[in-house]
């Protein structure tokens, strides 16, 4: 069986330009995957990245992170989780969601949902639960409810275990916005808390119950790729961009800004995944502008 490639494309926040869809029409990816996050705070920023993704000629997954199609007001209703007016500003999302899902053209937009790896019959994409902001606490809870039927963690684990049963093939790749929970404490850990002082594990519990359930199903858990908590800790230092642990390659993309400056030269920041039938390779990509 050939090697098959898969680009990763961590969280945007509004740097993905044509350099990036010349660079990705033009590679060997078989599949390319994003964690979400297009937009900063506004929604017309999201559909401005989506309309140059669009122009993408391979294959693309996207699971929208907590900047897409969510309203700065809203943003922070979620955060402070005021509950009413949660309610309140969630109740132009799906408009906003079908405006940036129309901006993507062919880009498929994942959440909850089970995607084939194309020229593969033996992997699957798990992409998980959308809007992701961590802490293991249901965001968008109005925007879950109206389009999954979703309304509690516990429904939301369950609803990803049912995935996992489901998906054709036994091994498994998991796409999400934010990581598992299980990976440290500390506000340097892949997905540590790093604002506040206690700090903590800021992984998702529902995406972890599903990984543990894939593993006593007997399915194999390639990776699981996701973003939402920046390299970068505030108050100085790097969080690890990967870690293998129990035959599994957690891969944390979210290199923000993913357009930078090295030795004079702009880069654009990107992952490499290289499936073979008994081997993965993960590495890091700096594509510079011509």
């Amino acid at each position: 069986m050939t090697t098959t490639h898969i680009g990763i494309v961590g969280d945007v926040h509004r740097q993905f330009d044509q350099h990036d869809v010349t660079q990705c029409n033009q590679s060997d990816y078989d599949l390319l995957l994003f964690t979400g996050d297009l937009a900063n705070y506004w929604h017309y920023e999201g559909l401005v990245v989506a309309r140059q993704m669009a122009r993408l000629q391979k294959p693309a997954l996207i699971v929208p992170g907590n900047h897409d199609t969510l309203t700065a007001p809203q943003l922070l209703a979620e955060i402070k989780q005021w509950p009413r007016l949660r309610r309140w500003l969630a109740w132009g999302q799906p408009r906003r969601l079908r405006q940036w899902q129309r901006a993507l053209g062919n880009v498929k937009v994942g959440g909850y949902s089970v995607h084939p790896v194309p020229g593969r019959e033996d992997v699957d994409v798990v992409a998980a639960r959308p809007f992701a902001m961590g802490g293991s606490v249901l965001h968008c809870r109005p925007q879950l409810q109206r389009q999954f039927g979703i309304s509690t963690m516990a429904e939301s684990a369950a609803r990803l275990c049912r995935l996992v049963d489901e998906a054709p093939s036994q091994r498994l790749i998991f796409l999400a916005h934010n990581g598992p929970t299980g990976l440290g404490s500390s506000r340097d850990a892949m997905w540590g808390n790093d604002f506040w002082p206690e700090a903590g594990d800021f992984g998702d519990s529902d995406l972890r119950q599903a990984i543990d359930f894939a593993q006593q199903q007997g399915k194999t858990v390639l990776a699981v790729v996701a973003g939402h908590m920046h390299h970068h800790v505030k108050g100085g230092g790097q969080r690890p961009w990967q870690l293998v642990r129990d035959g599994i390659h957690y891969i944390n993309a979210a290199r923000v800004p993913r357009i930078f400056v090295v030795d004079g030269r702009t880069v654009h920041h990107h992952i490499c995944l290289s499936l073979t039938k008994d081997d993965i390779t993960v590495t890091e990509q700096l594509c510079a502008t011509p």
